[in-house]
């Protein structure tokens, strides 16, 4: 008999390891009578982790990302039971609204992405908060000042080997390559591109890039993180050059204003910029659309992509608005299946971990414990051999 299969199902089906964590979980009920609050991108690659954690006993109480949120993935959830606070949305009052009802419902762990939640709770403390995880860079340069005000077990995933060869360097490479061509329908062949930071997501974007045939220099404000790209064979000319010279420029840093207003003299005609970064404002979109040097715009909504017009004549162009590239725009797809496996399966061992009470406050903003990586590499190359 034949079945209309979703790309849920799809998806679901491709994380074998979150199945077979899955099936432990109903057996071992780690988070039996506990609620977990999420705000991470709401994708069907999401659901396989949420499904996971549901099957160990949590009750989920969910939220998105901005300008992340697949309509189709809520609808999904809710379906399931699932609590979802979320729309799409580009707004950040309107998301903040939707991060404040996941904290109103006082969930025991939390599973963050930027920071955001954490942040909330930093402010808002309640009394059974037992602690959570963060995915990202960016939410971890956030929270480690709010240490002391937090005071509880923060594993980051971020800081796992695998999740930095597995998604940042490798995932993160190939979606962000894949998301240009989606967006833009054209070659890299030949193409000058710049990447600013040269982190694991960094290198795998410029290795990426450059094995599309593309001439790749590298910008990052480390010298000995920059000699690393020089002897890897990437240009590393000084900033002004690198994006002067720039028919690409991608920004995956973590940091705020890496591409700024101050930069448009500097933009070559045609150039194209990119965010891999987690948060939008790697690159000032805001700034360019309120620039007096900026005599219009041409926004192709179906393509997602903005044409700013200079008054000397140049023009530029900027895909997703600035958001992150691989979950934004037309059809967008993420990092492959394979690498969020990986990585989500860190992260249900980590919340599993601090659900047991075997993780304390000096394990706040720690990276992810060594015994759950091997755990987490065993489980995958037995399924792979």
């Amino acid at each position: 008999m034949e079945k209309t299969a979703t790309r849920i199902d799809w998806i679901g089906s491709s994380c074998r390891l979150l199945k077979s964590t899955a099936a432990e979980f109903e057996r071992t009920r780690p988070f039996e009578g506990m609620s977990i609050g999420t705000g991470i991108h709401l994708e069907p690659k999401t659901v396989a982790l949420l499904m996971t954690l549901r099957a160990g006993g949590a009750r989920l109480v969910c939220t998105g990302n901005l300008n992340s949120t697949q309509p189709s993935t809520v609808e999904f959830l809710r379906a399931q039971g699932v609590a979802v606070f979320a729309t799409q949305t580009t707004d950040p009052a309107a998301h903040h609204q939707s991060l404040e009802a996941v904290i109103a419902e006082r969930p025991d762990l939390l599973l963050d992405n930027g920071g955001d939640l954490f942040a909330i709770a930093a402010e808002k403390p309640y009394a059974n908060l037992l602690g959570g995880t963060e995915e990202t860079t960016s939410g971890r340069t956030r929270l480690l000042p709010m240490r002391g005000h937090l005071n509880m077990p923060i594993l980051v995933i971020n800081d796992s080997p695998i999740k930095q060869f597995a998604e940042n360097r490798h995932a993160v490479g190939q979606s962000l390559f894949e998301s240009y061509l989606r967006f833009t329908n054209r070659s890299t062949n030949g193409k000058r591109v710049t990447v600013f930071g040269y982190g694991a997501c960094g290198k795998g974007t410029a290795a990426c890039f450059r094995n599309a045939f593309s001439s790749v220099s590298v910008v990052d404000i480390d010298p000995v993180t920059t000699l690393e790209a020089h002897l890897d064979g990437f240009v590393t000319p000084l900033r002004q050059e690198a994006i002067r010279s720039a028919d690409i420029l991608i920004t995956v840093t973590g940091f705020a204003g890496i591409v700024t207003a101050a930069d448009l003299p500097l933009l070559k005609e045609g150039a194209i910029l990119m965010n891999g970064g987690h948060f939008p404002h790697e690159i000032d979109v805001e700034a360019f659309r309120s620039h007096a040097d900026i005599s219009g715009t041409d926004r192709y909504e179906a393509e997602h992509i903005e044409t700013f017009h200079l008054k000397d004549g140049r023009s530029f162009h900027v895909l997703g608005a600035g958001h992150m590239a691989n979950l934004a725009g037309p059809r967008p797809l993420g990092n492959s299946a394979e690498s969020m496996d990986l990585g989500f399966a860190l992260q249900a061992r980590c919340l599993e971990r601090i659900a047991r009470g075997e993780a304390g406050a000096e394990s706040c903003v720690v990276p992810v414990p060594a015994d759950i990586d091997a755990m987490v590499a065993n489980a995958y190359l037995d399924l792979s051999r």
